[in-house]
């Protein structure tokens, strides 16, 4: 059978009813269940926990798993050769909606999650934030003067809460997670998350509350314990930086590590960026606010699109003043 040429993808969210979510999602879009909570949406997810499929084009309707498994390096480029060796699908694209506070965590490096989750990724992550309550704030990392033992001795009395260091956040604010960073989304925020693909969480605190079944949610206290970084002492938040101005575009680099690479591009009514997809890379780009054309195809916000590696040529037209996440592999 002929492959089908690659052509700009979008998906079908994936929804998840974690105990923390709320209706917020609604307000961008999603379709939610009338009963009951929403908590995330996967909007890019080729998971066993969750996958999404094509809903465009000639595709439609195929399992991102499947694609990746017929189109292989054609759809994520040669810079993630390491995951298509294990099978995997790189990344996953996600929106969160904590309406309440979600536990305290700490997800593991590539090393840990191969030796004690069988074949699961780690999990490196980075957050946008596209609403914040007044007094918002994040988790991330511990407070001056924390030792492991204490830290440890905390969780049994479930007393965690004064080693815990806080960040207030505002609406366009991101937030660097790499794997072993303790961290906790505090209630009032939507965020959009890029993460490895992975779905391996260790939590060491969950606000001594119950799950729906009203029994508390496990604890991974051992396994927390081996790869939270405590040297990661009351870190703060990152300035973008500026990559480049010019013909009404504007590139702001947010996280560039070993996994992916973000920019915030802000792009002013009637400009177009002219990219290439040239092998090396898929790029996955996130429209946060105004409206867009990618080859002609019309976005609105919230949405994402997956530009396959072998895709080549593309253009982004800005419909009005827009701006976008741009996601790729170096």
């Amino acid at each position: 059978m002929t492959k089908q040429t690659l052509y700009p993808l979008i998906f079908t969210p994936v929804l998840k009813d974690y105990i923390w979510g709320g209706r917020n999602l609604e307000k961008l879009g999603r379709t939610i269940p009338a009963d009951g909570v929403t908590a995330e949406s996967w909007e890019i997810a080729g998971h066993k926990d969750g996958t999404t499929l094509v809903a465009n084009g000639a595709l439609a309707g195929m399992p991102l798993t499947d694609l990746l498994a017929q189109y292989g390096a054609d759809l994520v480029g040669r810079n993630n050769d390491w995951a298509l060796e294990r099978g995997k699908f790189p990344l996953l694209i996600k929106l969160l909606d904590a309406n309440r506070p979600l536990s305290v965590q700490v997800h593991p490096k590539d090393d840990y999650a191969l030796e004690h989750e069988g074949n699961e990724l780690g999990k490196t992550e980075m957050w946008v934030i596209l609403h914040a309550e007044p007094k918002a704030e994040v988790i991330i990392g511990v407070k001056a003067g924390t030792r492991p033992e204490n830290f440890r001795q905390a969780i049994e009395a479930g007393e965690l809460e004064k080693y815990l260091h806080r960040i207030p956040v505002k609406i366009g604010d991101h937030i660097d997670v790499p794997a072993g960073t303790l961290h906790a989304i505090m209630d009032g925020v939507i965020i959009a998350e890029i993460q490895q693909n992975s779905n391996t969480t260790y939590r060491v605190y969950d606000w001594n509350r119950v799950g729906a079944d009203g029994d508390p949610r496990p604890l991974h206290v051992d396994k927390a314990m081996d790869v939270i970084k405590f040297e990661q002492v009351e870190p703060t938040l990152h300035d973008p930086k500026l990559v480049a101005d010019e013909n009404g575009i504007r590139r702001l680099a947010l996280v560039d590590n070993e996994y992916f690479t973000t920019e915030r591009v802000e792009m002013r009514s009637g400009s177009t960026y002219q990219g290439l997809c040239n092998g090396d890379t898929m790029e996955i780009w996130g429209l946060i606010s105004g409206n867009v054309a990618v080859n002609d195809m019309r976005f609105e916000p919230i949405q994402f699109v997956l530009l396959p590696a072998a895709l080549g040529k593309f253009s982004i037209r800005a419909v009005s003043d827009a701006v976008l996440l741009r996601t790729f592999v170096r």
